[in-house]
């Protein structure tokens, strides 16, 4: 296998100005198998734990609804799909992009997603509190992702 650091800085919505880090681990038996993907950087958010784990479909070896890794799904789609989890509009994104590259951006539904989250938390206290959710963002930001 090999290891890489992916490196998103973000200049839009909730996490704007941070720069997060993802380790990339891709196994031997890439592209039949998803390469495995861990956030390093401490963040606030619904689909990333704390501690690093993410939730994107299109890292599922096995997804029951079609949208999990496919041998077709390529590193480039990883990429897009760990930037998907910090844009709140897919149309933008897609309008924003889609010269330069043509893949389907049904494979990001994820998004910044609040209603299936991984930090049931993070999800939560956005429910409740969109201000002091933004507010804990930014303070993680400033603290960790700078």
């Amino acid at each position: 296998f090999f290891c890489f650091v992916l490196c998103f800085l973000i200049d839009e919505g909730y996490y704007q100005g941070g720069k997060f880090q993802f380790e990339t681990e891709v196994p031997d038996a890439y592209n039949m198998v998803p390469p495995k993907v861990k956030c390093l950087t401490r963040i606030w958010h619904p689909n990333i734990t704390e501690t690093g784990e993410i939730c994107l479909s299109l890292l599922r070896e096995h997804s029951i609804d079609g949208t999990g890794w496919a041998p077709t799904r390529t590193l480039k789609d990883v990429v897009w799909g760990l930037n998907s989890l910090f844009t709140v509009n897919l149309q933008q994104q897609k309008n924003r992009f889609f010269p330069l590259f043509t893949l389907s951006f049904s494979l990001f539904k994820d998004l910044l997603n609040f209603d299936d989250p991984l930090n049931i938390e993070a999800a939560e206290h956005h429910l409740r509190d969109k201000e002091d959710f933004r507010n804990k963002v930014e303070d993680y930001i400033k603290r960790y992702a700078r």
